[in-house]
């Protein structure tokens, strides 16, 4: 598995990637999401989006450039 890369240094274009966040419970979450309308968005379910305020990321499984 990939090492969690700062926030800041996430790509912005539009990539999916793994990004780990923190819910209002306090429950860190990792799912894919992606960058775009100012914001980061992942889903909740298979028709649920929700933008967060993710901490940290790393490549998308299957994107490692560690392989």
């Amino acid at each position: 598995m990939a090492e969690r890369k700062p926030i800041a240094t996430a790509p912005k274009d539009g990539s999916k990637v793994t990004i780990i966040w923190k819910d209002v419970d306090g429950v860190i979450n990792e799912s894919a999401g992606q960058y775009r309308d100012g914001g980061w968005w992942v889903y909740t379910d298979s028709d649920t989006q929700k933008k967060v305020d993710p901490t940290s990321w790393r490549p998308a499984s299957g994107d490692d450039d560690d392989q």
